[in-house]
Formats: structure tokens, C-alpha cells, sequence
């Protein structure tokens, strides 16, 4: 019997979903958040109006901000988008993901008005005709006592990352711009004071690293670690995130001090990966990117992430040869990386620099804890690939326990090494610090 000789398979490609099935996933999620919307807001509102010590945060400049009416337009233009946004998806997932993002929002903003009220100081003037009718359509459910953080603000960084994706072109920049009206009319119908807006942004912003659109959620699974080291680190990192917050809460009548709950949020995840979570909440895909959320979210643990390493290598060479191209070194600059042909990136909370040329495959691991063996499989066969398209650098944030335990794990299975305590012998005479754990009983 002669086989008929074939082609090259056509590359596979997921049915769409019907989008039937979607829209009505949607309506069903917008028949839930709507009432629970309104309901939530206005029972906030209620509480507040109870209380007779509902301060504000305002800085005295704010005042000269101008009042706008016309601004109402696109202020109330952010719900037309927030039902399109849902009845406009691919997949019944994408709906799910950013209805999480909704419900996020609403709890976590709802829940800061009622243990933390503040109320809008200023008067807006009388305005007829239409505007004045959306004015007072808007006065009529939402009173000033609903402030920091900006639910509007949250939903519209949410809302704007929905679309960022889909609009391209001219389409892109028209929808930036809309997207930057509607950020500015809470300030021009004067509807919430300055520090409402970054307040509200970090707010969304954790709603997107919650519900990302891609890969997995970052509680999926989550399981407490039993590994002491981890929950001696995930305490640490949890009580110096309390302590942030408590700074920024004894320090809300300076309002700057409200700073700190970005580093306090920023900690809490970092906890969160060492408490069990994993490499996951930083959200780094294979090629060394991040996604946005957690670009902006970790932004604060980066930098001190990025100190450390200065502090630690700064007087020792930024690599090392070990053996037959591959070289084992820390976080590379966009110069270091060029002179290599591929980057083995295993430091899970760094991202990728921009302008690099060179291959980069990231495995994300999470420091100062053992990596799982799938990821340290997965190292070890990415420094064997990559040889075969040059020199090749394994690096973590400092070179000195990852990227270490790989290069160790990869001498051993190409039999370069017999044990991994000859690996250790063979990385420590390189002159660079190393730091593994190897089991005592090992043959050197």
C-alpha cells in the first residue's frame, strides 16, 4: 500500500465560539452588575450620610481647577462603555475575566467607602438645558461622600485596556483621547478631588493583575506553602506591606502619604508569591515581557529589587565563563545582552529591558526559594537549545542561586559534571559567589 505524500499540516487554529453564546454570557453578567452597581453605591452613600465625621483630602490649588459642564458628556460616556465592553469579546473566558474585573472594582471601592468615607468639598454652579439634566440625573444617586478611590476612574483604566487591544490606528489614538477626556471631567464637573484619580488607577490596575487576559489567574490553585524558608520570607514581606499601610493610613491628612499604598500592594503580592502563589503573580511571559498590571503594580518591588542586585554585584564582574559558551552572570543591561546570542532569564520579578536584540527565553522563578523540577527542567533544557545559536548568559537578578542551580543542573545532565556538588566546586572556582542547596550526603 503507497501513502499519498502530504503537505505540511496547516497550522491549527481554535474554532471560533459562537457569539450567541457569548452575548448571552455577557447579559446574564450585566443583569447581576448593574443592580449590584447601584445598590452597593448607593448603600455606601447611605452610610456615609449617616456619620457626621466625613473628612476630605483636597489641596488647596485644586480650587483653581475650572469648572466645565460640557464634560459631563464624556464622564457619563464611560457607561455606554462599560455594557459594550462585555457584549464585545471573542470568548465566554474574556467575558468572565473582565466581569472579574468589574465585581473587583465595585467591592474593593465600596469597601473603602464605608470603612474610610470621604466627601467632595466642592459646590458645582446651576446648569440648564441638557447638561444640567445629566447633572442632576447624576446628583440624584451619587453624593459626594463617594471619593478615594475613584470607582470611575478604576473602571475607566479597565475599560480603556479592554479597547486598547481591538482599536488600532487612527481608531487607537481617537480612543486614548476619549479615554483621557474622561479621565479629566472628574476633575472638571468637579466630581472628585486630585487624589481620588491615582488612588482609582491603582485600584485598576489590580483588578487587571487579578483577571488578567492571558494565562492563569494569580490565586489559581493557590496553595499554602509548607516550605518554612517560604513562609518565613512571605511573613516578611506581609508585615513590611502592613507597616506601609499603616503609614499610609496614621499619614492620609498629608495625603503624599498616600503613596505608600503602592508599595504596601506591591509587598502584599510579592507575600502573596512566597506564601504559595509561586513565579505566577509577576506575570512574565516566555519572552522576558510582563504584563502591563504588573508592570505598574510591581513597579515599586522592581526598583528595590533592581538596588539590591546593584549593591551586591556591583564590584564583581556582570558574568562569568563556565563551560563551552555558556556563561553564568546577573541581570543584564541591554549592552550586556547584546554580546550573547540567547539570554536564560530566571528572575521572575525582573522584566525583559527594552531594546534588546538578542534571543530571551525567561523561566520564571521566584528567589531565594527551590524551583519547582519542571522549572528547572525546562532551564536546563533551554541552556542546551540555546547553545546552538551562540554564546549563551544564565542569569537571575544576581547570578548567585537560580541562575546558579540551573548552569549546576545543566553541567550534571550533559555530563559535564558527576554530581552537583562538583558543579558547585566547578562553579565556585569561577570566582563568582554561588549560593546552592545540595544535599549533604551527595559524593563530591
Amino acid at each position: 500500500m503507497v501513502l499519498p505524500v502530504l503537505g505540511p499540516a496547516a497550522p491549527f487554529a481554535p474554532a471560533r465560539e459562537p457569539y450567541a453564546g457569548i452575548a448571552l454570557r455577557a447579559a446574564l453578567w450585566l443583569v447581576f452588575l448593574a443592580p449590584f452597581f447601584y445598590a452597593s453605591y448607593g448603600f455606601a452613600n447611605w452610610l456615609a450620610s449617616q456619620r457626621d465625621d466625613v473628612g476630605s483630602i483636597v489641596f488647596a490649588w485644586e480650587h483653581n481647577i475650572p469648572f466645565i459642564a460640557w464634560t459631563i458628556v464624556p464622564y457619563w460616556s464611560i457607561n455606554l462603555f462599560y455594557g459594550l465592553s462585555l457584549l464585545l469579546n471573542d470568548t465566554k473566558r474574556g467575558v468572565d475575566r473582565l466581569a472579574g474585573r468589574y465585581l473587583t472594582a465595585q467591592i474593593v471601592a465600596v469597601a473603602c467607602f464605608i470603612l474610610f468615607p470621604l466627601t467632595a468639598t466642592f459646590v458645582r454652579p446651576q446648569t440648564s438645558g441638557l447638561l444640567g439634566s445629566m447633572f442632576a440625573v447624576l446628583g440624584g444617586f451619587d453624593k459626594p461622600f463617594n471619593q478615594a478611590p475613584s470607582l470611575h476612574i478604576a473602571l475607566l483604566v479597565i475599560i480603556w485596556d479592554h479597547w486598547r487591544y481591538r482599536l488600532k490606528s487612527m481608531a487607537g489614538v481617537v480612543w486614548h483621547a476619549w479615554c483621557l477626556l474622561i479621565g479629566a471631567s472628574v476633575l472638571t464637573t468637579w466630581q472628585h478631588h486630585v487624589i481620588d484619580i491615582p488612588t482609582g488607577a491603582l485600584l485598576g490596575f489590580f483588578a487587571l493583575w487579578l483577571f488578567p487576559r492571558h494565562g492563569e489567574l494569580p490565586f489559581a490553585g493557590f496553595r499554602l506553602t509548607a516550605d518554612a524558608g517560604a513562609r518565613r520570607l512571605a511573613l516578611f514581606y506581609a508585615l513590611v506591606a502592613a507597616l506601609a499601610l499603616a503609614g499610609a493610613a496614621a499619614g492620609a491628612v498629608l495625603a503624599l502619604w498616600l503613596i505608600l499604598l503602592w508599595p504596601a500592594l506591591a509587598l502584599a503580592i510579592v507575600a502573596f508569591a512566597y506564601a504559595g502563589a509561586g513565579a505566577k503573580v509577576f506575570q512574565k511571559t516566555a519572552d522576558g515581557s510582563v504584563s502591563l498590571a504588573s508592570r505598574v503594580l510591581l513597579l515599586p518591588h522592581r526598583l528595590g529589587a533592581r538596588i539590591n542586585a546593584w549593591i551586591w554585584t556591583r564590584k564583581l564582574p556582570p558574568h562569568v565563563a563556565i563551560a563551552d559558551g555558556v556563561f553564568l552572570g546577573r541581570f543584564p543591561t541591554v549592552a550586556e545582552a547584546g554580546a550573547f546570542g540567547t539570554v536564560i532569564d530566571l528572575a521572575g520579578e525582573l522584566e525583559r529591558p527594552r531594546g534588546v536584540a538578542c534571543r530571551w527565553t525567561a523561566v520564571a522563578m521566584v528567589d531565594l526559594l527551590p524551583p519547582s523540577p519542571e522549572a528547572q527542567a525546562q532551564a536546563v533544557a533551554a541552556i542546551e537549545d540555546a547553545r546552538s545559536h551562540g554564546t549563551v548568559l544564565v542569569c537571575c537578578a544576581l547570578g548567585f542561586q537560580r541562575s546558579a542551580g540551573a548552569v549546576a543542573a545543566w553541567l550534571v545532565a550533559t555530563g559535564r559534571a558527576d554530581t552537583l556538588a562538583q558543579a558547585h566546586a566547578r562553579l565556585a572556582a569561577s570566582g563568582r559567589p554561588v549560593h546552592l542547596r545540595i544535599a549533604m550526603d551527595e559524593p563530591a
